[in-house]
């Protein structure tokens, strides 16, 4: 199937790389007019020139989503250059490593507002050209870790993806009335390393075992599950998540993988 986001206008956060460049490129494939979003210029530049050589529809404009103005500006320019607001695919964020004896309270600040309050920032500055459609679709970048399950060194962060499914629930009841639905999906640990680096293999090496499937997912995975909850076909689909960890979170002990 193809099309499926044919026509609809997508603004993309934290397009630069891994989940959030799957998801433009699929948005794009889809046939959405994909407005992408980075801190960083340079990589969301180059997602851009991806998508416009492959076909596809897409501009970039640099934005930093702890910036509460930049944001807003953000979703006025999306309408300013494809006339509508269909689809926010919110994934901007960070992931420090940080033991909670040692963190500084700027540390956890930093995370809890890059990837919590700034999906409150996009959210609610894309809201107002959805309300006036009558139409949206909100899809959230959360995780396993802080809903599901913790990993040392990232209270912080999962304290953040926590707080984003909570936020999702109540402003999905919220804008049920106009149109507008609000999903999630939580990822398992996906290959955004470069695999031929050392982090990308001790990273592999560490957290293989734990995944019944024996692999990490790819940034694609995550992407599809974004386009289903970003399409018509999910529009009676609000408050709600999904999970793509190739079985991360289901055994009871290290015991229950074959």
């Amino acid at each position: 199937m193809t099309g499926r986001l044919d026509g609809k206008c997508a603004i993309v956060t934290g397009a630069g790389r891994g989940i959030g460049e799957a998801i433009a490129k699929v948005f794009a494939r889809e046939g959405a007019h994909v407005l992408v979003t980075n801190r960083h210029a340079g990589r969301g530049e180059k997602t851009t020139r991806d998508i416009v050589n492959a076909g596809g529809t897409a501009s970039f404009l640099e934005v930093d989503v702890t910036d509460s103005a930049a944001v807003k500006a953000m979703a006025g320019e999306a309408k300013k250059r494809y006339g509508r607001i269909d689809i926010l695919a919110h994934n901007a964020g960070i992931f420090p490593s940080t033991e909670l004896v040692k963190m500084r309270e700027e540390q956890w600040d930093d995370v809890i507002d890059t990837n919590l309050t700034s999906a409150y920032r996009a959210v609610k500055a894309c809201l107002p050209q959805m309300i006036k459609q009558n139409y949206g679709r909100v899809v959230i970048t959360s995780s396993i870790t802080g809903p599901r399950v913790g990993y040392p060194g990232w209270t912080h962060y999962g304290a953040s993806k926590a707080g984003l499914n909570g936020f999702m629930r109540s402003a999905a009841l919220e804008v049920a009335k106009n149109g507008i639905t609000v999903n999630g999906v939580e990822p398992g640990n996906i290959r955004v390393r470069p695999a031929n680096t050392a982090a990308g293999r001790e990273h592999e090496e560490s957290m293989t075992p734990a995944i019944p499937m024996g692999q990490l997912g790819e940034p694609e995975d995550i992407a599809y599950a974004a386009l289903y909850l970003a399409s018509d076909e999910a529009k009676f689909v609000t408050g709600q998540t999904i999970i793509v960890d190739g079985g991360q979170i289901l055994p009871e002990a290290p015991s229950g993988i074959a």
